[in-house]
């Protein structure tokens, strides 16, 4: 059943995603579950709303208790891949934002015109990937919060200025600064041995600017510097260059698929697929649909990956990009 989102509804969400501090997530939260409609279509998303409303209480008490007076910058995760744009100052992070998405960042050619970490959602195909932009990291000042920002997401849009003749210099004391965190910048997302997944970020590198006179000649150093360790996107934000080819390695580099649901009788809902990591399972994108679907699910059938379409599979079948998933659950208990 279609949850039917009023735009009320709609409107009440986007502020959610823009608040900054746990508060403000509370209020638009909440002004949310009151606009959400009451029927079964939206029974699994009200009852998320009541498990982020729970997490996000339990944030704002653990603030009061530490004494915090100043904002919790903690951008939540949200169903879809997370993604953190680092670099020095001035380098264009906020201006690929404003190319990517409808976020409206203040865009400026002087330091730190990024103060706080702005979310916005950039759409690639039929999947929304969300962007974090945050202050710099920088020689002169780096704000305290924003290792764990970049800990926290899934992976990184690495932007440098071709511009500037010591772009490698900044490259190197960014990814220094990181790695002093315990954040390692990488190609993959494969762990060294005792490495916390989450201290793993895996980055492509997005070379900005590439319209300046000595653009060309930094971006072969550039090259030369990391010698195919990252995925190099030569680009000009500023007239969107290089933006569509960074949003397809961005995707590869996350390393998702897309599966599409499918109620029996009925055509597939192809507008909205579920991400999942590749190599999830049938009873991982049934846990997706709804928290107790892989509890009780009973069969499934997959058009895409299966030997045939329409093939019925167990709950460990691996679904790959593109999958159509039908799932058959015992509703009884749900």
């Amino acid at each position: 059943m279609p949850a039917n989102l009023p735009p009320p509804y709609k409107k009440a969400e986007q502020r959610f995603r823009e608040a900054v501090t746990t508060a403000d997530k509370i209020t638009a939260l909440q002004e949310m579950m009151a606009l959400c409609p009451r029927h079964k279509g939206t029974d699994h998303i009200r009852a998320y709303h009541r498990k982020q409303l729970s997490k996000l209480r339990q944030d704002l008490q653990q603030d009061r208790k530490k004494g915090r007076s100043g904002p919790s910058y903690h951008i939540p995760k949200e169903e879809n891949p997370q993604v953190v744009l680092i670099g020095s100052p001035n380098v264009g992070k906020s201006q690929i934002v404003a190319a990517t998405t409808n976020a409206t960042p203040d865009v400026a050619n002087y330091p730190f015109t990024t103060r706080a970490p702005l979310p916005a959602m950039m759409p690639h195909e039929d999947v929304f990937i969300q962007l974090v932009d945050i202050p710099p990291i920088s020689p002169d000042h780096t704000d305290t919060w924003v290792p764990e920002i970049v800990r926290n997401a899934d992976a990184a849009i690495f932007v440098v200025d071709i511009s500037r003749d010591d772009c490698i210099d900044m490259f190197q004391f960014v990814r220094a600064a990181l790695l002093d965190k315990g954040i390692r910048l990488s190609s993959s997302h494969d762990p060294a041995e005792d490495e916390p997944p989450r201290n793993v970020k895996p980055t492509i590198v997005v070379a900005n600017k590439l319209d300046s006179p000595n653009a060309n000649d930094n971006l072969e150093f550039l090259r030369e510097v990391l010698d195919g360790e990252f995925v190099i996107i030569p680009a000009c934000a500023e007239m969107g260059n290089g933006l569509p080819e960074m949003k397809e390695a961005l995707y590869k580099l996350l390393d998702v698929v897309r599966v599409y649901s499918k109620v029996p009788g009925k055509d597939a809902e192809m507008k909205k697929p579920f991400i999942v990591p590749r190599g999830s399972t049938v009873a991982d994108v049934a846990g997706k649909i709804h928290r107790e679907f892989s509890d009780h699910l009973k069969s499934a059938r997959v058009w895409g990956s299966g030997k045939f379409d329409g093939q019925i599979v167990d709950v460990e079948h691996i679904v790959e990009d593109g999958d159509i998933l039908e799932i058959h659950v015992d509703i009884v208990d749900i």
